[in-house]
């Protein structure tokens, strides 16, 4: 009677065991006491590099504006993550390389892209892979074909 018990009870802590989500992070690592640290008209390019390190990236617009980005994101098994947080800080600079604006933005902020399929839609005919590999074959020179033409 106890060998089934036992046999049931690990059974279900491997299954419950196999549900528990997986948790990831990427990308900077937030200090609130840091990011408060930076404040417009105070700071420059310098200060903010030694207070909040490296940016995630940076702009090639807009005077170079520096983005720091975070995002938490959990999952179960081969799922696909889902995002539970994510934290966007943009630090604006002026002409003179002072911090003119911060701004902030979280996960609700965010637009999901759903890319159109894999296959770019185009007009014109369909051609296959045999047609595009053989199809110009007998077309050099031909009457019409742009080539040039015959004696």
């Amino acid at each position: 009677m106890r060998f089934p018990l036992l046999a049931a009870v690990a059974a279900l802590a491997i299954t419950a065991s196999a549900c528990a989500p997986l948790r990831s992070h990427q990308g900077y690592v937030v200090d609130n006491d840091l990011l408060n640290a930076v404040q417009p008209g105070v700071d420059n390019r310098q200060s903010v590099l030694a207070t909040l390190g490296q940016p995630s990236f940076a702009s090639q617009f807009n005077q170079g504006d520096w983005y720091y980005v975070s995002r938490d994101s959990r999952n179960y098994a081969f799922n696909v993550p889902k995002v539970r947080d994510q934290l966007t800080v943009q630090i604006s600079f002026d002409q003179a390389g002072n911090v003119s604006a911060i701004r902030r933005w979280n996960a609700e902020q965010v637009v999901a892209i759903d890319p159109s399929k894999k296959v770019t839609p185009t007009l014109g005919r369909k051609r296959g892979f045999f047609q595009d590999l053989f199809g110009n074959i007998g077309t050099v020179g031909a009457a019409g074909a742009g080539g040039p033409s015959g004696p």
